[in-house]
C-alpha cells in the first residue's frame, strides 16, 4: 500500500471514533510514518482509552410506603426471575418504608448482594452464587456531636422541624425541661432554645439521633439549663433536674377541662373537678407520672377503666376513662412507663383522660404544684460532673450568642 492510501486508511479509522475533526485537512506526508509520529499516536490512544460496560453496579434505593416487594426490587434492577426467588427470603419481609437498601446487580440483572439496616442489625442477603441466603450482623455505628438552635414561632415540633431536629429529639427536650415548663400551655412565641445531641452515623450516613448531651430552653424570658450525667438530667450545678413526678401523663396533647369548678357535662350541675382533663385520640399512651406501684387497676363506677397508683410518702396519682389498661394490681411502675391507653369509658362524652395528683388523699392541681425534686449529684462525684459537663457547657454558649442570631 502506498503512503497516500496508507494515511486515507488511517483517517478513515479515526473518522469511525469520532476524531477525524481533527486530521480531515492532512495534506499526505512525504516522510513514512514512523511508529512514534502524531497520526499512530493519537489512534493508539483513541484505542487505549475505550470504555468497557461495568460488570455489576451499586444501587441505593429506600423502600417506600405503599411500595410492594417485586416492585420494590425491580426499581433496583434486579431480573425477574431473581425478584421471583428473593421476594420469598423471609429476611426481607423486615423491610419497613424509610428503610434504605444497597444492592450490587450485575450487567444481567442478576444481584450479587442486598443490604440494609434494621435497627442496629446490618442484614445481608446474598445472590444467586451463595444461595440467596441471609446473614445479620451486629451494626457499628459512629456517634458524631451535633450543635443546633431553633426560635419557637408556633410550637416545638414546628421549630425543630424549622432548625432540621429529629422529632425523637424534641420528644427528649419536652421531657428534660417538663418539670419546669408546661409544653402544653407556657411557650410563647420568641422562646428560643440551644441543644447538643448524638447522632449515629452508619458507612458516612446518619441513621439515628441519640441523647440529648446538653440544651437550654428560654421560655417567657427564663432560661434553664440541662446536661446530661451518667443517665440523667442535671442543672450546671448538680441538680436533679428530673422531677419524682411528670406535669403530664400524656407525651402530647391539650387540657380541655382544668382543675377546680365546673359545670359537669354530663350532669349539668355545678361542682368541683379534682383533676386536670386532657383530651387526646383513643389508643394514645398514658405514662406512669412517677416511680410507684399499682394499687388498683379495673372498671370504677364513673372513672371506667381506671389505674390508681401509690408513689413514696403521701403521693398516689389516678388515672381514668382509659381504653386499655397495661398494668396489673400490685406490680411495679417507673416513671414514664406505659400504664394504659386513652380512651372513653365510664362518664366520658368523648376520648380524653382523666387525671388526679393526691397528696394525703387530697387532690392538687398537678399544673400549679411545685413537684419535689429528684436526689442531686453527690458531693462526691460533683468534681467529676463539673469537669465532664464544662466543654457542654461552652457548646450552649456558642450556640446561644452565634446561630441564634442568625433564626431572629
Amino acid at each position: 500500500m502506498t503512503r497516500r492510501g496508507l494515511a486515507s486508511a488511517l483517517i478513515a479509522v479515526l473518522a469511525a471514533g469520532g476524531v477525524v475533526a481533527a486530521f480531515a485537512t492532512m495534506a499526505p506526508s512525504p516522510a513514512p510514518f514512523a511508529a512514534d509520529s502524531p497520526l499512530v499516536e493519537a489512534l493508539s490512544l483513541r484505542t487505549d482509552s475505550l470504555v468497557l460496560p461495568p460488570l455489576s453496579y451499586r444501587r441505593e434505593e429506600r423502600f417506600q410506603r405503599g411500595d410492594s416487594l417485586a416492585g420494590f426490587l425491580l426499581r433496583l434492577g434486579i431480573a425477574e426471575p431473581h425478584v421471583d426467588k428473593l421476594k420469598r427470603q423471609r429476611a426481607l419481609q423486615q423491610l419497613k418504608p424509610g428503610m434504605l437498601v444497597a444492592a450490587e446487580v450485575g450487567a444481567d440483572g442478576a444481584p450479587l448482594y442486598l443490604s440494609f439496616l434494621n435497627g442496629r442489625e446490618v442484614v445481608r442477603i446474598g445472590g444467586a452464587a451463595e444461595g440467596y441466603r441471609a446473614s445479620v450482623e451486629t451494626a457499628e455505628f459512629e456517634a458524631r456531636t451535633v450543635m443546633k438552635a431553633g426560635l419557637i414561632r408556633s410550637s416545638l415540633f414546628a421549630a425543630t422541624d424549622a432548625a432540621d431536629i429529629p422529632d425523637s429529639v424534641a420528644m427528649q427536650l419536652a421531657d428534660v425541661f417538663g418539670g419546669d415548663i408546661d409544653f402544653h400551655r407556657d411557650l410563647r412565641k420568641g422562646d428560643r432554645f440551644e441543644v447538643v445531641y448524638e447522632l449515629y452515623h452508619f458507612s458516612g450516613r446518619p441513621v439515628r439521633a441519640g441523647r440529648v448531651l446538653a440544651a437550654q430552653f428560654t421560655n417567657q424570658g427564663k432560661s434553664f439549663r440541662a446536661v446530661y450525667y451518667k443517665g440523667g438530667y442535671y442543672a450546671e450545678d448538680g441538680q436533679n433536674l428530673r422531677k419524682q413526678f411528670l406535669r403530664s401523663p400524656l407525651e402530647f396533647s391539650r387540657v380541655s377541662s382544668g382543675f377546680g369548678m365546673r359545670k359537669h357535662p354530663l350532669h349539668k350541675t355545678w361542682m368541683a373537678h379534682k383533676g386536670i382533663d386532657y383530651a387526646a385520640p383513643i389508643g394514645t399512651r398514658v405514662r406512669a407520672a412517677g416511680n410507684g406501684f399499682v394499687e388498683f387497676a379495673g372498671e370504677k363506677g364513673g372513672y371506667g377503666n381506671v389505674v390508681i397508683l401509690r408513689h413514696s410518702g403521701q403521693y398516689s396519682t389516678v388515672y381514668a376513662h382509659m381504653s386499655r389498661i397495661a398494668v396489673r394490681r400490685g406490680a411495679r411502675v417507673e416513671q414514664n412507663d406505659t400504664i394504659g391507653f386513652v380512651g372513653q369509658t365510664g362518664w366520658a362524652t368523648g376520648p380524653h383522660l382523666h387525671y388526679e395528683f393526691r397528696v394525703g388523699g387530697q387532690a392538687r392541681n398537678p399544673l400549679s404544684i411545685a413537684m419535689p425534686a429528684a436526689a442531686p449529684v453527690t458531693a462526691q462525684d460533683l468534681p467529676q460532673f463539673l469537669a465532664q459537663v464544662r466543654p457542654l457547657l461552652a457548646q450552649l454558649e456558642l450556640l446561644a450568642h452565634g446561630e441564634l442570631a442568625r433564626l431572629e
